[in-house]
């Protein structure tokens, strides 16, 4: 199975797993929480078609990466993201995040710079800021945060199975995905390390970017659904967008968090108009 294995002259080494399909110009695709890379299955398949090279590999802790018990910090995982990029020896590379991916896309870019990266887009993307500040009241009180935290730790499959449809904006007027889509992504989830989810849910409510953004210069694209309950839209891509006045930003109306299945037609049009 292809993994790159970062630190590998110390303890402390980690095994990052990933998928390296189709040719030409290089994609690399970070996941959401809490899920895997296999969440860009409809993705994949889009830009594979159209002549791409698609990277996309588990954020330590989900899917079939390592899972150590420390270090999930938005730092060390930009590290992971520089390993994948370096180890793969990848140029002129366009970076997606979905969610809690944007962190990493922006934290690279922000701590390694962009002469390996030509572009960036962001998806429904936790950047700049979740949580609510003294200097961001549009944010998300810190209570729902722990609150998530203690549903986890209390009964990780319901609390995961609650978020799910939320992740769909899914109830009993909006069926926007079949239960099969919903239990597909439960099971996604549920193969991840309890440690690494909990700690996952203070790295990318807490993590400020503005630093991040203020030193990018590369064409950026934002999508966001203007239906998102997990990553409220005024809290981040509408701020997002005004910190980088210069990028590409399409709201998607009626769109839910996970946009990326639910209007994977028009996004996966924009990935390729932009690319």
């Amino acid at each position: 199975m292809p993994y790159i294995k970062k630190n590998p002259e110390n303890s402390s080494s980690v095994n990052i797993f990933f998928e390296d399909l189709g040719t030409g110009k290089p994609v690399v695709l970070i996941h959401g929480w809490p899920v895997s890379h296999e969440m860009w299955e409809y993705q994949v398949n889009t830009l594979v078609n159209a002549g791409y090279r698609c990277i996309a590999y588990d954020r330590r802790g989900f899917g079939q990466s390592d899972r150590p018990w420390h270090s999930y910090d938005y730092d060390t995982l930009a590290s992971d993201l520089h390993e994948v990029i370096t180890a793969l020896n990848l140029t002129d590379v366009t970076l997606v995040g979905f969610s809690m991916g944007g962190g990493e896309v922006v934290r690279y870019l922000g701590k390694y710079g962009s002469s390996r990266v030509s572009k960036a887009v962001l998806i429904s993307s936790v950047v700049p800021l979740l949580s609510k500040t003294e200097d961001h009241e549009e944010g998300v009180p810190t209570e729902v945060f722990d609150g998530m935290i203690a549903g986890l730790q209390n009964d990780r499959p319901a609390f995961l199975a609650g978020f799910g449809k939320q992740f769909f904006s899914v109830n009993e007027q909006n069926n926007s995905v079949s239960q099969e889509i919903q239990n597909w992504m439960h099971q996604l989830a549920i193969v991840a390390s309890p440690r690494a989810t909990t700690e996952c849910v203070r790295s990318f409510s807490e993590t400020n970017f503005r630093t991040d953004l203020s030193v990018i210069t590369i064409p950026i694209m934002i999508i966001h659904g203007d239906d998102d309950k997990i990553v409220p839209i005024n809290t981040t891509s509408e701020v997002t967008s005004s910190l980088l006045p210069n990028s590409e930003y399409h709201i998607i109306e009626g769109a839910s968090h996970g946009v990326f299945f639910t209007h994977k037609d028009e996004v996966n049009k924009l990935l390729l108009n932009f690319l």
